[in-house]
């Protein structure tokens, strides 16, 4: 696949005016309403399909089937990453009204840092190709720990992080508005709501450790690599607003994001062995994730919209 650096530029020059966009149109701290979420994830979605439809026409098809791919997994592990954010606002009942802040600050963290770890990753595999074995052994280590610890209930308030933030963090115990730092007695101190950004960018380096060696299962393209996830990302915030009072209805998410790093994680063992199309790659996860979320709903079916806590995640 040759993309011309012209094109990476293009890409990363589209990626900061929508990142700019979306930030003029929530610069004033309000609470997004579920209708709102909504529409804004529709534009993230037409984007991100979109784009996939330019890969598949310049490039080709297999291209393009490799983009939809890892756009899908990227999709499905980011629902857990939204979860994850939900626990931890509601953790430290951070006020609906500056949790966008937080979260356009925490997605921009992690368009930096994935994209340092792309560009990590490939230069590995391009220098020692074995290193896909080690990436298949991981993935499938970590789809049996997902599976094994899905009923387990994160408690980010009594985390490592939180406990080293505020023993060398001077910190206030209310929140500012949207500010991270305050003046008090002349020194700046922090805000609760920095010490939630810390969580959040932490969290998000954490689950590119699974997602960049799931989509290298894909594809070994960095261009498909890097929009595939950063186009998967943009879409987070509205994603959130929209389902973060769901969480307790998608019981069977976490197995069926486990099966799907299972997946691939065997089908990079089987690289040298048996090749296993991208269709059918693409149709497998895309099967896992949709049985996994109309079973979840099915099964909850009746229970409304509630307020996230740190006990409805399964």
């Amino acid at each position: 696949m040759s993309v011309p650096l012209w094109a990476w530029f293009a890409v990363i020059g589209a990626i900061l005016v929508m990142l700019a966009v979306d930030l003029i149109a929530h610069r004033e701290a309000h609470i997004i309403r579920v209708r709102e979420a909504a529409a804004w994830s529709l534009v993230w979605v037409t984007l991100g399909v979109g784009f996939g439809v330019v890969v598949w026409t310049v490039w080709g098809a297999e291209f393009g089937q490799q983009y939809y791919a890892g756009y899908l997994i990227e999709k499905s592990l980011a629902i857990d990453n939204v979860f994850v954010w939900a626990i931890i606002f509601a953790a430290f009942s951070v006020p609906p009204q500056f949790q966008h802040r937080v979260l356009f600050l925490g997605v921009l963290g992690a368009l930096v840092f994935r994209g340092i770890f792309i560009a990590a990753g490939a230069a590995l595999i391009d220098s020692f190709s074995w290193v896909l074995y080690i990436f298949a052994a991981f993935l499938i280590f970590t789809g049996w720990r997902m599976y094994r610890t899905r009923n387990d209930h994160p408690q980010p308030e009594r985390s490592i992080v939180v406990r080293l933030f505020k023993r060398f963090v001077p910190m206030t115990n209310e929140f500012h508005g949207q500010r991270f730092l305050v003046r008090r007695g002349g020194a700046l101190v922090a805000t609760p709501l920095l010490l939630v950004l810390v969580l959040v960018e932490i969290t998000d380096i954490i689950f590119a450790v699974d997602s960049i060696p799931a989509i290298f299962g894909v594809t070994r393209e960095p261009f498909i690599v890097f929009t595939a996830n950063a186009f998967a990302i943009l879409g987070l915030r509205a994603m959130y607003f929209l389902l973060a009072d769901l969480i307790h209805r998608f019981i069977y998410l976490k197995i069926g994001i486990a099966a799907v790093l299972v997946w691939v994680g065997v089908k990079l063992l089987l690289i040298d062995v048996f090749y296993i199309p991208t269709t059918v790659s693409l149709a497998v996860v895309a099967l896992i994730i949709g049985a996994s979320i109309v079973l979840s709903l099915r099964a909850t079916r009746g229970q409304g919209r509630r307020a996230p806590n740190v006990t409805t995640v399964q």
